[in-house]
């Protein structure tokens, strides 16, 4: 049977088809057997002291259990030799919208030597599962501010929610997924150098600004295997926030050879006929270009876009991105 399809009215007026409805799944109240506890009456308090009682040395796979709740702290995940899966507190894991668990701090590159030091979770752990948890950096616009810093292979973010301004995920390094997640920002908010990323279901909101960028991509040779795809997807303006038409570019390039694929995503008119964008007037960076798009739908959708970018006949393959084996890592009862 097909799923239903819903349309979605954006607040700057336009209907967008929204990805296929999710249907609620069951809830995460209590901790999975086996799971150090955060929260509550548990014997951790904080998010990143149960992370330090994580065993360095043992292969077996460990698991983090956070309860409701506001977490007013950095966490730092340093490299581990087992898989290890953090869970957030929920009545509804299909998604974000139920989300109960919060990590928030306010650093951002005012404060710091470099990105990754911004960031609200940073994630330096390869076989790493993130499942319903919000992520917000709430330093706002003037600097580098970080939600994310994911910084190696096989990570997969489900049902997550991440708010920043500038620079809120930064993929940078390794095999990713994200699962009907939200993102939210304003100025190359998802953005990397050699990270290869599928973004799968996700609702990009973009934030009130006079021009602004959605990912800025920074693979830099024909041989850096950097790759971001959007697919099935939707994007529109955040939730009380005036964007004007056209305010917004897909994406524009952080070095000369960035790749970046729309395909099947809904756009209401924030985004700019144009699609893309060079990097800066006098520094365009777009000889080596490969941005793409297919078969995307909405008002943000049409207009003569940029020639540097093209259409492509076929869709791009999870596996393309990912490799072949990534239904060993990937949660894939959250895709498409």
């Amino acid at each position: 049977m097909l799923a239903p399809v819903v349309l979605v009215l954006s607040l700057t007026g336009s209907a967008i088809a929204a990805p296929a409805t999710l249907f609620p799944r069951a809830g995460r109240p209590t901790a999975p057997v086996g799971c150090l506890s955060v929260g509550g009456s548990a014997l951790y308090k904080t998010v990143q002291s149960a992370v330090n009682a994580l065993s360095t040395s043992s292969t077996t796979s460990q698991c983090i259990f956070i309860a409701k709740g506001t977490y007013k702290e950095q966490v730092l995940v340093n490299q581990l030799k087992s898989a290890l899966t953090i869970f957030g507190e929920t009545n509804d894991t299909s998604s974000f919208s139920a989300n109960t668990v919060t990590i928030t701090q306010g650093k951002s590159q005012d404060d710091s030597a470099n990105n990754d030091a911004t960031a609200t979770l940073r994630a330096h752990t390869t076989n790493l599962k993130v499942y319903n948890i919000n992520l917000v950096n709430t330093r706002g616009q003037g600097s580098q501010a970080l939600a994310l810093s994911a910084n190696n292979d096989k990570q997969g973010y489900y049902g997550c929610l991440f708010k920043g301004y500038q620079d809120t995920i930064l993929a940078d390094s390794g095999a990713q997924v994200y699962a009907q997640s939200y993102i939210e920002g304003a100025t190359d908010f998802i953005f990397g150098q050699t990270g290869q990323a599928w973004f799968d279901r996700v609702d990009i909101r973009v934030l009130a600004a006079s021009v602004g960028y959605i990912t800025a991509n920074g693979r830099n040779s024909s041989s850096n295997p950097s790759y971001y795809v959007i697919n099935n997807s939707r994007v529109s303006a955040a939730s009380d926030n005036n964007v004007k038409a056209g305010a917004y570019y897909l994406g524009r390039p952080w070095r000369n050879y960035a790749r970046v694929v729309f395909q099947s995503t809904s756009m209401t008119n924030v985004i700019n006929g144009a699609g893309w964008s060079i990097w800066n007037t006098g520094d365009v960076r777009t000889d080596k270009v490969e941005f793409d798009e297919y078969a995307n739908s909405g008002d943000g959708s049409n207009g003569t876009r940029a020639n540097f970018s093209k259409k492509l006949s076929a869709a791009v393959s999870i596996s393309t991105v990912l490799g072949s084996d990534y239904n060993d890592w990937v949660d894939t009862t959250y895709l498409s």
